[in-house]
């Protein structure tokens, strides 16, 4: 378990690449996943957890969130999953997903096809700016989604291309599509 690392925890700095615009103690809220599974139990200085403020609307918070990321150059890890439909992080099918060389950091979400609507995301083009993507996939409902992936489909998930590429550890039933 990640808690159980040993590391210089000091050292860690955390983004998030996509947050719902809920109340900031909401537990739908990403970050609020995070802490209860994972920073809540680890030494990590709390101004090193850097938490989009999405609780303001997606417009205000993607605007705060970019500058936040301003002088952030390449990450060293970026951790995505798989939603049902292909997306990952905040980018939705038939959505902008800023895999443009001009696309913003950070996109506001004003429209997401599942609850909350408006939410906040790292834009394709800067979730791409990193040493490492780890897509971690579980989970039935992810089936289609997967199966359109090792197709080569045009999903969300596939507009994530560092240049050392992605790796991708999917639950074993889900193989057999």
């Amino acid at each position: 378990m990640l808690r159980s690392v040993d590391t210089d925890w000091s050292r860690w700095q955390v983004y998030f690449g996509d947050e719902r615009c809920l109340p900031d103690d909401d537990a739908g809220r990403n970050s609020r996943m995070a802490a209860q599974a994972w920073l809540d139990h680890v030494p990590i200085p709390h101004d090193q957890v850097l938490v989009p403020p999405a609780e303001q609307g997606a417009a205000i918070a993607a605007s705060a969130y970019a500058r936040t990321l301003r002088d952030v150059g390449e990450f060293d890890l970026v951790l995505l999953g798989l939603g049902e439909d292909g997306h990952t992080a905040g980018l939705f099918p038939g959505r902008d997903l800023g895999v443009a060389a001009e696309a913003p950091d950070v996109l506001p979400v004003l429209d997401a096809p599942k609850p909350p609507s408006q939410r906040v995301s790292m834009s394709a083009r800067r979730l791409s700016r990193t040493r490492a993507v780890l897509f971690l996939v579980a989970g039935a409902s992810k089936r289609h989604a997967v199966r359109q992936w090792r197709l080569g489909n045009d999903i969300p998930a596939r507009s994530i291309r560092p240049e050392s590429g992605v790796d991708v550890v999917i639950q074993a039933s889900l193989l057999c599509v």
